[in-house]
């Protein structure tokens, strides 16, 4: 189905931002009198404003706020909301300049050099005080974020202009300058509005709207021909579209802003497709659970990517009104659109009592996670409860997330009290949790996970980017059929990995990338593809550019740096990656991976004294970065000092204690030095947090037979 918006936003907050030249806003205002008011309920409407009496939600008369080492005083004069703020023993005064958002938070930003705006550290709660709202609260309340931490205030991560900007203003764009490390940052419309979901419209029809009576249609016949319906018969569990087939390309303006992702343009374009701007983060730990549920801030993309609902044709405006962004129907009335009440409705199924929040579909199958300390946000993978999961995968259930004072195993004996033991999860579900789970598969096993089409397409996706976890290289037989996909994110996962294949292998199928409809696959098999002879081809160069250039849009980070260095490195540009290094270390100073590539940069360039000084530079910032204390340890052992790189690598395991290399290394470091036997003492007691790691199994094997210790040689047999 072609989307054809009913209505139009409006943006008519004229005191607070400029109404795009290219539309009218009386023209909207008169024909589109319904869509205002609705969008003047949505979120989109107070998306961004600036600070005064209309749009300050906070309580500045004066009151104060403390959290550990900070004390901050809000406060008005002349007209202006002002913050008087204490930290690590200096106070300073900062003008508040705009909010941001209005519910169940209001941020507020701090104008500083550079044309930056950061966000302020305390939040102001506009819940009502009966759910513990109207307060002011610290964003990171089991914290202290003093200024040499990455979470600062001050630091890019709390930059508006960067994280968050695009997605709170219609045609932004950051105007980042990497030479002076500023930014220009200009909008079309404060907030969003019109623009942000319709373009600019400079081709809308100006009508006249008094000639427009109420009984012409709104739309054509064939345009109403192609909405089609979700129907069901009496016996029908679900309902099922009946209709032409569904186009929802229309949800890449959606997913522009509801998806963690990268850019690769400065600015949206709500006519140009998603990954044409954007390169996704796919389902990857940790920012997920080993079963797909959300975990950290992902927003919605991957997990809706993943449901049942997705894949039978389901779009966002099919729950949501597509100007104020409410749900259609409160309560269980949203579900019972679709689902059959004579089936789902009933006292049997839903196990609560009917009047219980336990009743509410939501509840069970959307169930919340809070983020930034007061902000409930459903998971949109729609899946049925599975306790039995989480006694075996430690992964969240519904049940346990209202019954928070019982076990999983309680909820898992209910549940199937209730609805009958658990069906076992499909073969690519099982496979894939256990990858998720483990970090690898065997590499059959992880091939046929991949190749499951009864797995969503985002989980085939994300299966592939963990590749590198299982496997050491790859041939242009096992990517062919990826490849040629007819799905999107499977060609841009296998983008991404085009470094497991060797160069010869890279010259086959995988080159074809190159030439893919979507930008971000180009740019990841441009990366993959430098100095391989395609140095002078359009589609490359073409390809190069894009990539380039959209690191340098990130370059106010550490990671944008990291970015563009390796680029750099791949066109055996030395120096230029090591500026962009310098770069990210001087605007992201507590980025440790940028010490770390640097490191490595001046010890194949034999710049022995820079890798020591980059080494302290960078563990003085960071005194608690496992890598940075992991490579500390590698350049000792290099120094022959093999004795001093133990206690590097012990650090680096405190650390991260997650990291197999980590202690792989350092129990091969502990045989360097005659303590075999500590090493396979240590590794016993240790080797069940590292999921039984194969590398380490054979580790612990080869110094068991090593040093005649026969029962610690059985130990690790038992765990082969």
């Amino acid at each position: 189905m072609k989307f054809v918006p009913l209505l139009l936003l409006l943006l008519w907050f004229s005191n607070i931002g400029e109404i795009s030249a290219s539309i009218n806003a009386t023209d909207c205002v008169s024909c589109h009198q319904q869509a205002v008011s609705d969008w003047n309920q949505s979120d989109h409407a107070k998306a961004m404003a600036i600070a005064n009496k209309h749009s300050v939600l906070g309580d500045f008369s004066g009151v104060e706020a403390e959290h550990y080492s900070q004390n901050a005083k809000f406060y008005t004069k002349n007209d202006t909301y002002r913050i008087r703020f204490t930290e690590n023993a200096s106070t300073n005064d900062y003008e508040v300049k705009f909010t941001f958002g209005h519910y169940p938070l209001q941020q507020y930003l701090i104008e500083k050099d550079g044309g930056r705006l950061q966000v302020f550290p305390f939040a102001w709660d506009s819940r009502t005080e009966q759910n513990g709202g109207q307060r002011w609260y610290p964003i990171y309340p089991e914290e202290d974020i003093k200024p040499n931490d990455r979470l600062h205030w001050k630091q890019p991560l709390q930059n508006w202009n960067g994280m968050c900007a695009d997605c709170h203003s219609d045609g932004l764009k950051r105007n980042y300058n990497v030479a002076d490390n500023s930014f220009d940052t200009h909008w079309d419309n404060i907030n969003v509005g019109c623009q942000s979901c319709h373009g600019k419209m400079t081709e809308h029809p100006k009508t006249d709207s008094t000639q427009t009576t109420s009984s012409e249609p709104l739309l054509s016949k064939e345009e109403q021909q192609e909405f089609g319906n979700w129907l069901r018969t009496k016996d029908d569990k679900v309902a099922h579209w009946q209709g032409p087939p569904r186009d929802n390309k229309f949800m890449d303006t959606c997913f522009a802003c509801h998806s963690l992702r990268a850019p690769l343009t400065d600015g949206i374009d709500s006519e140009t497709a998603f990954l044409d701007q954007f390169s996704p983060t796919l389902l990857s730990p940790p920012l997920y659970h080993a079963d797909g549920h959300i975990k950290e801030e992902v927003y919605v993309y991957g997990s809706f990517l993943q449901s049942k609902m997705f894949a039978a044709g389901v779009n966002c405006l099919d729950c949501h009104n597509q100007h104020s962004m409410k749900i259609k129907v409160q309560g269980n009335g949203l579900c019972l659109q679709c689902h059959n009440p004579q089936e789902y409705q009933q006292p049997e199924h839903i196990r609560h009592p009917m009047d219980s929040a336990g009743a509410q579909c939501v509840n069970c199958h959307m169930p919340e996670t809070t983020y930034m300390g007061v902000d409930d946000r459903r998971d949109h993978n729609l899946t049925v409860p599975r306790p039995d999961l989480s006694v075996t995968y430690d992964t969240p259930n519904a049940c346990n997330q209202c019954h928070q004072d019982q076990s999983a195993q309680w909820a898992a004996k209910n549940v199937e009290l209730w609805h009958g033991k658990p069906k076992s999860l499909p073969q690519g579900e099982q496979a894939y949790i256990d990858l998720m789970h483990r970090g690898y598969l065997p590499q059959q096993a992880h091939f046929r996970l991949i190749n499951d089409e009864q797995l969503s397409v985002i989980k085939r996706a994300s299966a592939i980017s963990m590749l590198p976890n299982s496997v050491q290289q790859l041939s242009d037989a096992d990517i062919q059929k990826w490849v040629n996909s007819e799905h999107d994110l499977i060609r841009l996962a296998t983008a991404r990995i085009g470094h497991l294949l060797p160069p010869a292998e890279r010259l086959k199928s995988y080159q074809t990338l190159l030439s893919d409809q979507y930008k971000a696959v180009r740019v990841f098999a441009a990366s993959n593809l430098i100095n391989l002879g395609f140095e002078a081809t359009p589609v490359f160069k073409q390809a190069l550019d894009a990539l380039l250039s959209s690191n340098e849009l990130t370059q106010w980070r550490g990671e944008g740096n990291l970015n563009q260095s390796q680029a750099y490195m791949k066109l055996q540009q030395n120096q230029q990656a090591i500026d962009a290094l310098l770069h990210g270390i001087e605007v992201d100073p507590y980025f440790d991976i940028n010490y770390v590539n640097l490191v490595d940069i001046y010890r194949a360039s034999q710049q022995t004294d820079k890798v020591a000084q980059t080494l302290q530079q960078g563990l003085t910032a960071n005194p608690k970065s496992a890598v940075l204390h992991y490579a500390q340890g590698l350049h000792l052992i290099r120094q022959q000092q093999k004795l001093q790189s133990i206690k590097s690598f012990k650090q680096a395991i405190k650390w991260d204690s997650q990291n197999v290399q980590y202690a792989y290394v350092y129990f091969i470091a502990l045989d360097s030095v005659d303590q075999t036997k500590r090493a396979v003492s240590e590794l016993k007691k240790v080797i069940k947090q590292y999921n039984n790691a194969p590398q380490l199994i054979e580790l612990g094997i080869s110094f068991s037979r090593k040093i005649g210790d026969q029962g610690s040689f059985n130990f690790f047999q038992r765990l082969n």
